[in-house]
């Protein structure tokens, strides 16, 4: 008695298989494609952010380093408008050496960024607003007083 056994030989993958992991595996190349674009795209955003306060953080500190009138002595004391000390002069002036003359005044340190300077007095207040403008429209305001005294 002679019991054949015969055994079914897979020699490779049926055409519906094939057709269904090359379906499979598209979606999730496009899926992943789609995720790393994206996070690709996003990956200067930070740069430009920083740069943008950089730029607006110098120029405040050009602007406070200033006298707060040109008025003012050295040392601020006494403070302008005081009764011992000539009147306050508020308004801009070319010389660039008050806080007040910054009013204003916009320029361009890099290509595509823009930073505009604007000061208000109230007070004996001066309120100051540096807003840098990025390539790709953010912007960045810092705002600083400047008192009297």
């Amino acid at each position: 008695m002679h019991i054949k056994i015969y055994f079914k030989r897979n020699r490779g993958v049926t055409l519906m298989e094939m057709i269904v992991f090359i379906v499979v595996v598209s979606i999730a190349l496009t899926v992943l494609t789609a995720a790393y674009n994206q996070s690709v795209m996003k990956s200067a955003e930070p740069l430009i952010r920083q740069k943008s306060l950089n730029l607006a953080q110098a120029k405040m500190d050009q602007v406070l380093a200033l006298k707060y009138d040109a008025a003012t002595p050295t040392g601020g004391v006494p403070a302008c408008g005081s009764t011992s000390a000539p009147a306050c002069n508020n308004t801009p002036d070319a010389d660039m050496n008050d806080v007040d003359d910054f009013h204003n005044q916009s320029d361009t340190p890099f290509t595509g960024y823009e930073r505009l300077v604007t000061v208000a007095t109230a007070n004996n207040r001066k309120t100051i607003q540096v807003r840098v403008t990025a390539p790709d429209s953010s912007s960045i305001l810092l705002t600083a007083e400047r008192a009297n005294f």
